[in-house]
């Protein structure tokens, strides 16, 4: 059966300049999750920094994808600059309590300004990396950095970290599950928006092997 597309717009990425290709990809792929992402330069500052272009890619070992685009002149951002320099990180899950100063550290500051120390963000010592935790994030996945794949023109590069520690709080964490209702996870949508839990739907788990 074929279906008449009346109703749509069609357009091919060929014709769409770099700006109206992200701003699209943006407004389609919603929501996105939120890797509020630690680091440490070379010279010992602390860099806090949060990326939407992430998700999990494996569990076996447990594994985070995250793009990091570079800068306007070309160069590289502080976190990716930083993972290179030390192949270690640590995602900080952002729940609705942090939203606001975790928005502040997305600005474009110089790599010897430290976004935990100007906000004033509260940091833990990472356990299984030297990379510090942000304190108020329930969640926190320290990661070593096992592979880099720069895609297309190298405008673009994915990060992929194994972590090799999680830290739960026991506000959220109970009996090996996450509490997503409690997490509060905060979320990224099209343009300067973001988004909370809303309505949660509950399904059977479906069958294995499907």
């Amino acid at each position: 059966m074929s279906v008449a597309d009346s109703g749509f717009t069609s357009v091919r990425s060929a014709d769409l300049s770099p700006d109206d290709t992200y701003k699209l990809l943006i407004g389609c792929v919603q929501p996105r999750p939120v890797a509020w992402i630690t680091t440490v330069g070379r010279t010992g500052v602390v860099n806090a920094a949060p990326f939407s272009s992430y998700n999990y890619i494996g569990s076996q070992p447990p594994t985070l994808a995250i793009n990091i685009v570079q800068r306007g002149d070309g160069g590289l951002k502080d976190t990716a600059r930083n993972i290179l320099d030390t192949r270690e990180f640590t995602v900080n899950v952002v729940n609705e309590a942090q939203l606001e100063v975790m928005h502040k550290t997305g600005e474009d500051f110089p790599p010897e300004m430290s976004e935990p120390e100007t906000f004033g963000i509260a940091l833990l010592p990472g356990v299984a990396v030297a990379v510090p935790r942000i304190a108020e994030s329930p969640v926190q996945m320290e990661c070593h950095l096992t592979h880099m794949l720069t895609i297309g023109n190298g405008h673009n590069v994915l990060y992929l970290g194994e972590v090799v520690a999680f830290h739960l709080s026991n506000a959220v964490y109970a009996n090996g599950k996450i509490d997503s209702e409690r997490l509060r996870p905060v979320a990224r949508l099209g343009g300067p928006f973001y988004t909370g839990l809303g309505k949660i739907w509950h399904f059977p788990p479906s069958a294995k092997g499907r």
